[in-house]
C-alpha cells in the first residue's frame, strides 16, 4: 500500500500545458465542431468583418475613448 500520491516533478518549467489543444482529447466531439466551423464560409453566410484588412490583420472595432 502506498502512503503518498506521486505528483508532478517540482522542477517543471510550466504549470499548464503549452497550448489549449493539450487539454482536449483526440476523441472529444469538440474537434468535429472545430473542423465544421473552420469549413464554413462566414462571408457568404452574411457575417461582416471576416475578410482581413490590407495590412493582413483582421478588422477590429476602435477602442472606446
Amino acid at each position: 500500500m502506498k502512503r503518498f500520491v506521486q505528483g508532478e516533478d517540482r522542477t517543471q518549467s510550466t504549470l499548464l500545458p503549452a497550448s489549449l489543444d493539450d487539454y482536449v482529447a483526440e476523441t472529444n466531439p469538440v474537434r468535429v465542431i472545430d473542423v465544421f466551423i473552420d469549413e464554413l464560409d462566414l462571408g457568404q453566410l452574411g457575417f461582416a468583418g471576416v475578410d482581413p484588412a490590407a495590412t493582413g490583420w483582421p478588422p477590429t472595432t476602435p477602442p472606446c475613448s
